[in-house]
């Protein structure tokens, strides 16, 4: 049921409540700054993805809130893909970011009744979608969701329960990213220099293991890079020196050069 209300709109199991007004967007305002939150009314898709992460998976601990609230946010992303394709959909991800705040963890305090940040919502969504990138195959990634909603049909459950099922169905340990986007308000620096014909990279501001491959433009060719917190040097076949991180990696890049 669709149940019309005189406040925004809230999630319930097979009855989603409804005061958008009939307008697109989040009371008819695009949350993303990009135009393509206008393109759909906010209330009847974000509330609806709820039906598969919050109504069929659901948290033991309000404090792993995200569970409900990340996943949701990027069925938006998805929904926008669906009708107007990546590109549309990643632009709506990036565009989010802005409501970010980054300070405090997603992460609650457990036992006490108490939720982490509301960047659940955007800096959640925007997780999953460097995860994407990571995992670097939609088919995989999208049946990882599915996969999800079917081991855990009607269960309540963990953060780690959702961080083991997504490490083991991709074959990648996504351990240290899930610890720094969850559990702390950083935002990883991919911090780098050229000299002498080489690339200097390492990440900075984040977790001691943090790891997050990269998926960059060096040079005018695209390629993968495996930073980590310890410096490391990539020779180059040129004096050339241009980089550019793929923008869908929620990520802040430092040329550090000069």
């Amino acid at each position: 049921k669709l149940v019309e209300v005189p406040y925004l709109g809230m999630e319930h199991q097979s009855s989603v409540t409804y005061g958008n007004n009939y307008q697109n967007g989040h009371n008819g305002h695009d949350i993303s700054g990009t135009g393509w939150g206008l393109k759909f009314d906010y209330i009847i898709i974000h509330e609806s993805g709820h039906e598969w992460f919050a109504n069929n998976i659901t948290y033991k601990d309000i404090a792993d809130m995200w569970i409900h609230e990340s996943f949701t946010t990027y069925s938006e992303v998805l929904f926008i893909e669906y009708y107007y394709g990546k590109d549309a959909a990643n632009e709506y991800a990036r565009g989010i970011r802005k409501m970010i705040a980054n300070k405090e963890p997603i992460i609650g305090y457990y036992d006490v009744n108490r939720e982490g940040s509301g960047d659940m919502y955007p800096k959640g969504a925007n997780m999953i979608h460097t995860i994407r990138q990571v995992i670097n195959d939609d088919a995989k990634f999208k049946s990882i969701l599915r996969g999800l909603n079917k081991t855990f049909y009607h269960q309540t459950v963990t953060t780690k329960q959702i961080e083991d099922y997504i490490s083991k169905e991709s074959g990648i340990d996504f351990s240290p990213i899930f610890n720094q986007y969850l559990r702390t308000p950083q935002v990883p620096v991919f911090e780098y220099y050229f000299k002498n014909k080489k690339l200097a990279y390492h990440w900075i501001n984040c977790h001691e293991n943090f790891n997050l491959p990269l998926k960059v433009t060096l040079n005018g060719e695209e390629t993968w890079l495996k930073p980590t917190t310890d410096w490391q040097a990539k020779d180059l076949n040129s004096e050339k020196t241009s980089l550019a991180v793929d923008k869908n990696f929620y990520i802040i890049e430092s040329n550090i050069t000069n």
